[in-house]
């Protein structure tokens, strides 16, 4: 059975490669876009896949409703992914989530909504296979390591840091450390800053360092330390079409979702 989906973030660059991914997908069909630029343009020819006959519309509730969606995927900016969950929510649509910048009570209420609706809803920081996989060593790491830092570095334009990436994987440190009654050993050394933020961010113990330089896309390096010793896991997205497996899936399996699942390690593992 064919899965109809709206992409909403079908403009930007994500959304244009969600685009061409569902149109090359034999199990799924692109029923509607939504953006607040390229209104009026075909969302196939921005995505370079030739004209689909799909027109950008900036409303995104008449979109679902018009198109009878089934899904939609979210690429878009995180002051507006709040309110585009509880629109298709309150639709009866189901949602995959690719934007960041969601904070722990925004999933609260997202999680109550969605199971309020009988909705499935999810929210992955990333959707790169080998990025899921690096977050999972990490995790696994944690067990022997009690020095760790975090370094993530994305293209120039992300507006969020750090990035849902980079705070997922030090929650999940955090918590296998707390599943073992551990937790990260605090230096004994004095440290002062004399350029504020030169330590970067601090998430469950762990300091975060965010770049954001031209020539990246997504990457990120988990480094653990002990005496003699250090244990790097990194990876690296050089092309966003690296993130489009893991969207395909998260359409396929939207269907069996209640409430909230969030990251995209709670379908692989």
């Amino acid at each position: 059975m064919t899965i109809n989906v709206v992409v909403n973030g079908a403009a930007g660059r994500m959304g244009r490669e969600v685009v061409k991914a569902i149109g090359q997908a034999d199990d799924m069909s692109i029923v509607g876009a939504c953006d607040q630029v390229s209104i009026g343009e075909d969302a196939g020819s921005l995505a370079g896949i030739g004209p689909l006959g799909i027109k950008i519309q900036s409303e995104l509730a008449e979109v679902l409703v018009q198109t009878g969606a089934q899904v939609v995927v979210d690429f878009t900016e995180p002051a507006s992914v709040l309110q585009n969950v509880h629109t298709a929510i309150r639709t009866g649509v189901r949602v995959v989530v690719g934007t960041t910048g969601l904070t722990q009570v925004d999933l609260e209420e997202i999680d109550n909504a969605a199971y309020a609706e009988d909705v499935g809803v999810l929210v992955a920081p990333n959707f790169a296979i080998g990025a899921v996989l690096m977050m999972h060593f990490a995790e696994e790491a944690a067990r022997w390591f009690p020095h760790v830092e975090i370094i993530e570095l994305h293209h120039e334009a992300k507006k969020d840091a750090p990035s849902g990436t980079a705070m997922k994987t030090a929650e999940m440190i955090g918590r296998s450390w707390e599943n073992r009654g551990a937790a990260p050993i605090e230096s004994t050394i004095e440290e002062w800053e004399s350029l504020p933020g030169a330590r970067g961010g601090k998430l469950e113990g762990i300091h975060i360092h965010s770049v954001r330089l031209p020539g990246f896309v997504a990457h990120q390096e988990v480094i653990f330390g002990l005496p003699g010793q250090t244990l790097t896991l990194r990876h690296d997205s050089t092309n966003r079409e690296s993130f489009m497996p893991g969207v395909l899936m998260g359409i396929r399996r939207i269907g069996d979702i209640r409430g909230l699942v969030y990251g995209l390690d709670k379908l692989l593992f």
